[in-house]
């Protein structure tokens, strides 16, 4: 098991979750004049996504932490490489065909955190 492996993933992906909290404020008003109502949904599928990244990465590593060669633990990177490559799928065929490099970032930074916590888990 590559213990540093999987802590490196947790880290990508909290801080990518981290960086959604920092940034939703200036995506939303990137849309410029919307309703209330969009602009409320907009702010909140941004912070739902950073925190579900924040937990992501923190089940990892809790995980590691704890007992990294449980089953449990087995499970919990299961779910979480199921939930990165979801994510990382939905963000090529949505954010990646915006031209802000950040979004276009998000399916490799997943699809790499992903691949670290099968390689840590696994290998």
């Amino acid at each position: 098991m590559q213990h540093i492996s999987l802590y490196l993933a947790a880290a990508m992906t909290a801080l990518w979750g981290v960086a959604h909290l920092f940034a939703t404020k200036r995506v939303v008003a990137g849309f410029g004049e919307i309703t209330p109502d969009n602009r409320r949904i907009i702010t909140m599928e941004w912070i739902v996504e950073g925190v579900a990244l924040i937990s992501t990465a923190t089940f990892v590593a809790a995980a590691t932490l704890v007992q990294p060669e449980a089953a449990v633990s087995a499970a919990v990177y299961g779910v979480a490489i199921t939930t990165l490559v979801v994510l990382a799928v939905v963000s090529l065929f949505t954010g990646f065909r915006i031209a802000f490099l950040p979004f276009r970032l998000c399916p490799f930074i997943f699809g790499a955190s992903a691949s670290l916590i099968a390689w840590g888990a696994w290998a």
